[in-house]
């Protein structure tokens, strides 16, 4: 839960959203909901207030000694207990009193919060349970780290969840990813020597008016652009790496959607590889996301010089080819990742593909990967078709990362 000056949950329903004045009164109503009857008692809410107030005690108040809470301190650093405990039918009842009084927005940030705080992993397991939850990326990282636990009457249910969540990030991604990608692809392929039947008139007439012959009334082209071969041969190799490890579960969510949507452009190759201590190779299942993200195993340690040893192998073409690595930094990966660039792969280390913000890293590993020609940094979804487009092109991914850093700020 956030706050501002006399703002309750970030954009619920419970709050106006117009520009009109706030009242002494309702600026006292929305502060009684924020901290809870202990705080502000002097305001008196209505039957429809008291129950988004029960719902919001349910998560957010009382403490283990039974004091009351404060709904105002974040639900990760208050340590507070609740009053939903382990009944599933007390938070399946919670799950779709939510629903009703907040926006999905909020829905979500609440349910990760019972999560957290309540330790509600195990209801998880339970089909009911996972059929009242409003689905998102998170949601779906907690389920893929419970994998391994769910009996086979859950992991129905819980691919239908994933489901969702890929059919959504797919839908909000797929067609400007392949526009952005195929479009990069094809000035990739172009030719300065094309046989006469793939001349590419319009191109290269403008690229020649400089050349018109008044007296001929025509353009006598100094150079011919003409389109490549791009049905017979791939134009480019692209290897997405994904640290496989619980913090980065958002991030394999959104590598995943993506590597299933390029690897639908025939002209790429796209391979894509997971890894914690142990390496995955999951190109053969990306006609499928919710297929791959099954197949990843969230949690454990990380050994990314092994994958990046991997990833190498994979590289048949490298003037041809781009790495993407998706994990923090560590020192021993340095090498490697300069051999990859010396070789003239364009690679590219991103340290996070997700929208939860900036993420934390060894500052002095991505000083000595900015120093070999690497720039390291968060990407968010919506960048990443722009940042593969511009890898492409073999354009100056550390100017476009500074300008990105630089418009979020």
């Amino acid at each position: 839960m956030t706050t501002g000056d006399d703002s309750l949950i970030s954009h619920g329903p419970v709050i106006p959203q117009d520009a009109t004045p706030v009242d002494d009164r309702e600026r006292l109503r929305r502060w009684r909901l924020l901290l809870g009857s202990a705080d502000a008692a002097g305001a008196r809410l209505s039957p429809s207030d008291q129950a988004i107030d029960a719902a919001l005690a349910a998560l957010y108040d009382g403490d283990a000694d039974g004091q009351p809470g404060g709904r105002g301190s974040s639900a990760r650093q208050s340590g507070r207990s609740a009053g939903l405990g382990a009944s599933a039918p007390k938070v399946a009842r919670w799950l779709g009193d939510i629903r009703t009084y907040f926006p999905s927005t909020v829905v979500q940030v609440m349910q990760r919060d019972a999560i957290d705080r309540l330790n509600l992993r195990q209801l998880l397991l339970e089909p009911e349970m996972l059929e009242s939850v409003e689905p998102d990326v998170h949601l779906v990282g907690t389920l893929l780290s419970l994998n391994h636990l769910m009996p086979e009457t859950t992991k129905a249910t819980a691919r239908k969840v994933v489901a969702r969540v890929v059919a959504e990030i797919e839908q909000r991604i797929a067609n400007r990813t392949r526009a952005a990608v195929s479009g990069a692809l094809n000035r990739a392929a172009r030719t300065r020597r094309p046989r006469p039947r793939d001349i590419d008139w319009n191109r290269t007439i403008a690229a020649n008016l400089s050349r018109y012959q008044p007296a001929h009334r025509t353009v006598i082209p100094e150079r011919l652009i003409g389109y490549g071969r791009r049905q017979q041969v791939m134009a480019r190799d692209l290897v997405l790496a994904i640290d496989q490890s619980g913090s980065m579960a958002s991030s394999v969510v959104y590598a995943s959607v993506f590597g299933a949507v390029l690897a639908s452009i025939r002209s790429l190759r796209t391979s894509l590889v997971v890894f914690d201590t142990a390496v995955v190779d999951l190109t053969a299942q990306l006609s499928d996301p919710v297929d791959v993200l099954f197949g990843v195993q969230l949690g454990g340690g990380t050994d990314i010089n092994k994958a990046i040893a991997y990833c190498q192998g994979l590289i048949k073409r490298p003037r041809d080819s781009i790495f993407v690595l998706i994990s923090g930094i560590q020192e021993e990966m340095l090498a490697r990742m300069a051999d990859l660039h010396a070789a003239g792969v364009q690679v590219v280390a991103l340290l996070a593909l997700s929208d939860e913000g900036a993420p934390t890293f060894d500052a002095s590993n991505a000083t000595a990967l900015a120093a070999l020609g690497i720039p390291a940094f968060a990407c968010t979804p919506d960048a990443f078709p722009d940042l593969l487009a511009l890898a492409i092109d073999g354009g100056d991914i550390e100017s476009w990362a500074h300008r990105n850093a630089q418009a979020a700020r």
